[in-house]
């Protein structure tokens, strides 16, 4: 199996636990968020969303610079928008992986803000990290949703919700 079929596989298997996550929020609940240093529902949900597009970063640019490309976020009012969101994002994701270059793999993708280099990995490893992230803001999200008493889905087998 290539590293491209198995980034792709691994792809899908994650977009269909955040799939199922997204869309549990509550459209009345965007603006809550656990603790004045957390951030927002909408915030954190977002962010989920539009991770995939990380992977068309990776294998389309060698690196991202927030000194000069400052971090925005598409404006969420919902969770139709978010997932409608979500799966634009996935499919771009989707289809620039299918296109990368596998050779181009090994190549040095670099995330920085300004001078400060916040991480230097292999293209790869960039897409790797990405779908960790997803993994790691969607477990967040999980945490919110049950604070708020939404019954939270199952990710690599059932919830105690689903039990």
């Amino acid at each position: 199996m290539s590293i491209i079929s198995t980034l792709q596989q691994e792809m899908e298997q994650e977009a269909q636990t955040t799939r199922k996550m997204l869309s549990r929020i509550p459209d009345d609940k965007y603006d809550w968020q656990p603790h004045p240093k957390s951030m927002s529902i909408r915030q954190l949900a977002t962010h989920v969303a539009e991770l995939p597009v990380w992977v068309t970063l990776a294998v389309t640019t060698d690196g991202l610079d927030f000194a000069t490309t400052p971090y925005e976020q598409v404006p969420i009012k919902n969770t139709d928008e978010l997932m409608k969101y979500f799966e634009q994002s996935l499919e771009n994701g989707k289809q620039s992986l299918a296109a990368a270059d596998e050779q181009k793999l090994d190549d040095i993708w670099t995330l920085r803000a300004g001078p400060d280099v916040l991480s230097e990995t292999s293209k790869a490893g960039m897409i790797r990290m990405t779908y960790c992230q997803i993994v790691h803001h969607r477990a967040q999200l999980g945490v919110y949703l049950r604070l708020l008493d939404v019954p939270i889905p199952g990710s690599y087998g059932p919830s105690a919700d689903e039990q």
